[in-house]
Parts: C-alpha cells; structure tokens; sequence
C-alpha cells in the first residue's frame, strides 16, 4: 500500500493531547504503522550520564503517534486534508489533496 504520509509532511493531529496541533514528521515506521512529529507527544525520560559528553537529567522527546490520528495539511487551503493517488501522464503516481486535487508530491 503506498503511503499516505511521508518524511517532512506537515500535519495536524486529529485525537489525543495534542489535538489540533500542527508539525513535521521527522520519521515513519510502516510496519507499526506509527510516525514521529517534531513536537508532538512529549514524553520525558529519565537518562543516566553517558560520560562526559552526555549528561543525565530529565529529557523530553517525541513518541510515535498512530497514522490514523494525523492529517496531512493541503498547501492551498491550510486545512487538515484525507490524501488520494493520481496518475500522471508520464505514468508518475502522485499524492492528491482530496478537496482541492492540489498535488502533493513535488
């Protein structure tokens, strides 16, 4: 199945904490079928020291969040848009803004 989210989409968190917040997805894991969005679902870890160079404390980072709960935000309307796919005439498949038919993929 090709994916409807992808490595520096902006989107707009539907559920959760962190409803209606907007971010990059820094990364996606397919199988699990989860993304990481730069700040969005902070959890705080607490690290030991790792040397010198890295000390302990308490650390914020981002957590996975399911795909279902991300929309992708149309370019032209800057809403929280549902993705379609599209052949080009150069037999390209693309990714479409559903509303607008605004296309995605550069």
């Amino acid at each position: 199945m090709a994916a409807k989210i992808k490595k520096g989409d902006r989107v707009q968190i539907l559920a959760g904490r962190d409803k209606g917040k907007r971010g990059e997805v820094l990364a996606v894991n397919p199988s699990e079928e989860r993304a990481l969005v730069q700040g969005v679902n902070l959890v705080k870890r607490h690290r030991k020291p790792q040397g010198m160079n890295q000390p302990g404390g308490i650390q914020e980072k981002e957590a996975p969040i399911h795909l279902s709960n991300l929309a992708l935000i149309d370019p032209k309307s800057d809403k929280p848009t549902r993705v379609g796919f599209k052949l080009l005439d150069d037999g390209k498949k693309v990714r479409v803004a559903k509303p607008s038919g605004e296309v995605l993929d550069a």
